[in-house]
């Protein structure tokens, strides 16, 4: 069993779901309709951000952000899985795997970074609101924007750096229906404690930091809106941040349960059951969350669909 990463004339095969049989079918049927109606949720926040001039502001502008990263982030790893449960093809070479793990690991990195920049926001709407329109502006919220891509775009390329110097060898097939790290990892031909200590606090670094620094900020929120005397305006209050907090605990809630726990506990099938859970079903949710639990999204869709009030 020599080392095979060395070339890429060499690929992985993709086991996925093959070892329930019976569930690929159902697997496929609702995997496809979660995709579609994740491109539509997010495609439609996005387009109704644009049209709509009252959600011209920097909540929005993040929302896009984090619409579109989603987009992308399940476009990364779907398209693949529904081939794969269609029997068509279970096969990926090594370059395109390399691709798929640097995209993929690029794009919930800089989520983990967004979803930071998205709890800054709410604490300067509740708890600095007469600042608010002059700490958020245009020049800060682009620049922080372009910090949640650029961090998360590093971190990808030092995980993937780490993971292409380690040897691979052995059977050339990928307990997984991506080309995910962890798994990856397993098929190590020699002791590599020392790089996979540094991918292991690499990853604290973009999951356990930013989800201090959004705890912290939500602390700051909570006191805030405890010493708003109306009901109504903490009604508001805790309507920004809700939809925001929701994100925030299934997404950092998932990362942290698959990437923070030792390698050695790690299952490869319950692996795949969970990244279903946080490639598909997250993305799909987040426009939910935010147009069922948002007013101004809300009145935005019904107008552009006609049904609203006129403006004028």
């Amino acid at each position: 069993m020599g080392s095979f990463n060395t070339s890429f004339g060499e690929g992985f095969i993709l086991v996925g779901f093959s070892d329930w049989p019976q569930l690929e079918f159902i697997l496929f049927i609702y995997i496809s309709l979660f995709y579609s109606l994740t491109l539509i949720g997010n495609t439609t926040i996005i387009a109704l951000s644009q049209l709509d001039p009252r959600l011209h502001t920097p909540m929005y502008f993040f929302l896009c952000h984090l619409s579109f990263l989603d987009l992308c982030y399940t476009t990364s790893t779907v398209p693949q899985l529904l081939i794969n449960l269609s029997g068509l093809d279970r096969t990926i070479s090594y370059g395109r795997c390399v691709a798929q793990l640097f995209f993929y690991l690029a794009l919930g990195s800089t989520e983990c970074v967004l979803l930071v920049v998205m709890a800054f926001d709410r604490y300067a709407a509740v708890c600095r609101p007469l600042h608010y329109t002059a700490i958020m502006n245009p020049l800060l919220c682009h620049s922080l924007a372009i910090a949640a891509w650029v961090g998360g775009l590093m971190n990808s390329l030092i995980q993937t750096s780490l993971m292409m110097a380690m040897p691979l060898c052995g059977l050339h097939y990928l307990n997984h229906f991506f080309c995910e790290m962890l798994v990856l990892q397993k098929l190590a031909c020699e002791d590599t404690g020392g790089t996979e200590a540094k991918m292991f606090v690499a990853r604290v670094i973009i999951i356990v930091v930013p989800a201090a620094l959004i705890l912290g900020s939500y602390a700051h929120i909570a006191q805030a809106v405890l010493r708003i005397k109306s009901m109504s305006g903490r009604r508001k209050a805790f309507g920004t941040c809700g939809s925001h907090l929701l994100v925030v605990c299934l997404f950092y809630g998932s990362a942290m349960y698959t990437y923070l726990q030792p390698m050695g506990s790690y299952s490869e099938s319950e692996g795949k059951f969970v990244a279903l859970f946080y490639t598909i079903i997250i993305p799909m949710l987040n426009p939910l969350i935010y147009t069922l639990r948002n007013k101004d999204v809300k009145g935005a869709l019904w107008k552009v669909l006609g049904r609203g009030r006129d403006s004028g």
